[in-house]
């Protein structure tokens, strides 16, 4: 089974950062940052980690699981987690030089029911998810940033 990780990073201006993908004859969407988990990673979060630090040169504190997807040959875990300082400009994912991959830019969109409305966030399962925890505050980190 794949498995996958993504993160809904937190700034610190409450806002989330998403990656816009804008791919030839398909409509632009919006995913969180993440990958594949690599028989090399230690961990899941391991893997997280790297992949915030590919895509966005950052550096995240992970606070906790958020939702879990799966299907018959793939797994997605979805983490919230905490990130101060980030750099698109130096990522270093391969998927960024890859041909045909179309473009990747990086945005930062408001924590909230209207923010999470002017996107079209791909998996639709965890715009679900977003929405339930920002009923009901219970995404925790509003606090503690």
């Amino acid at each position: 089974m794949i498995e996958r990780v993504r993160a809904v990073l937190v700034t610190p201006d409450h806002t989330m950062l998403v990656i816009r993908r804008t791919r030839p004859g398909i409509p632009e969407y919006w995913v969180l940052p993440g990958g594949g988990v690599e028989p090399t990673d230690e961990s899941r979060e391991a893997a997280l980690h790297r992949e915030i630090h590919e895509e966005i040169a950052g550096k995240a504190d992970i606070i906790r699981l958020l939702h879990t997807m799966e299907s018959d040959d793939e797994r997605q875990l979805f983490y919230l987690a905490r990130i101060a300082t980030w750099s698109f400009d130096d990522r270093t994912g391969p998927e960024f030089s890859a041909e045909g991959r179309g473009e990747y830019a990086l945005e930062e969109i408001p924590l909230t029911l209207a923010g999470l409305d002017g996107i079209d966030l791909k998996p639709e399962d965890i715009v679900y998810v977003l929405r339930g925890a920002i009923r009901a505050g219970s995404l925790g980190v509003e606090t503690s940033l």
